[in-house]
């Protein structure tokens, strides 16, 4: 049972070099664009897996001097990566099927090329489930997105079984670059899907609004009584690492002590709930809660408890 990144990861790479030799071979035999095209695609699934073989590795290794915040968000660099190199596979498809439209070819021997394509349908589903396992197990974002072009190599061999299937039938090789275009359309929306959610961390977006509610539970189910409100909560990151930090404030008359031992219990709370985030807290006094006498308050309603705006600011 392969357990680690970088085993998926080379499994993924494995088995992209099979298919990418199965389909050109088979794609010279046949003279099939649509077959070509698939193993355009397996080849950009190779270079994503070889960089999510990289990134994986190097994003595991702990914080240092130059990266004091660790090296998660390499991967999600490789996911942006490898959706870059979806979208340049989909404009070379576009163009060499659209020309061979226009100008016209012909596809033989295409029991050959639909046997090649059926197996790598079987392969890539069976793979990249295999992957999206692993990924959602080891919370990795680049296993995510090289699951996620093998998902969509097995739906593209679809489409392109489909086309030949038509071909061989009508005897139109019309179909053959059609079945080209379909798979440039479903890898144009796989590409664009994973630039948005790997953009999404690199720019640090906050945190989706489910996990900041599941943080404001955890300091509430803390329940601890020299603490009477927080603010300034913001929360940012991705699958792999996530960073929250937070004003508290403590009753006065808390003692430094007993209040950095407080916020060590909500930073481990908190850490916990979010699967080991790195969490920062920033102790204050009562007396800035009442400086904000303004704001609204949070769980005011709770017996001897006056909980601060709590903002997400």
């Amino acid at each position: 049972m392969i357990r680690t990144k970088a085993g998926a990861a080379g499994l993924s790479i494995v088995s992209n070099s099979l298919l990418i030799t199965l389909k050109l071979a088979a794609g010279a035999v046949t003279g099939s664009i649509a077959i070509l095209t698939e193993a355009i695609h397996s080849g950009i699934d190779l270079i994503a897996s070889v960089v999510a073989f990289v990134s994986v590795r190097r994003a595991d290794q702990p914080p240092d001097r130059e990266h004091p915040y660790g090296h998660a968000k390499v991967e999600n660099l490789a996911a942006a990566i490898e959706g870059m190199l979806i979208l340049v596979g989909a404009g070379i498809i576009v163009y060499e099927a659209t020309r061979r439209l226009v100008t016209g070819s012909e596809v033989e021997s295409l029991g050959i090329g639909i046997g090649v394509i059926a197996f790598s349908m079987v392969a890539n589903v069976i793979v990249s489930t295999f992957l999206s396992r692993r990924a959602r197990a080891l919370d990795s974002p680049a296993l995510e997105g090289d699951a996620a072009h093998l998902r969509t190599d097995a739906l593209t061999s679809f489409g392109v079984l489909a086309g030949l299937v038509l071909v061989e039938a009508t005897g139109k090789p019309a179909f053959d670059a059609i079945a080209a275009l379909v798979v440039a359309a479903a890898i144009v929306g796989a590409g664009v899907r994973i630039l948005w959610r790997s953009g999404a961390v690199l720019v640090d977006e906050t945190l989706p609004d489910e996990e900041l509610d599941r943080i404001e539970e955890t300091i509430a189910r803390a329940a601890i009584p020299e603490v009477v409100g927080y603010h300034k909560l913001r929360a940012r990151g991705g699958a792999g690492r996530k960073h929250v930090d937070l004003h508290v404030q403590f009753r006065d008359g808390t003692s430094l002590e007993r209040a950095h031992e407080a916020a060590h219990e909500l930073r481990d709370a908190i850490a916990a709930e979010l699967g080991g985030a790195d969490v920062l807290v920033h102790l204050e006094p009562e007396s800035s809660l009442r400086a904000m006498d303004d704001s609204p308050l949070r769980w005011s309603d709770q017996p001897g408890r006056s909980w601060g705006t709590g903002d997400r600011s």
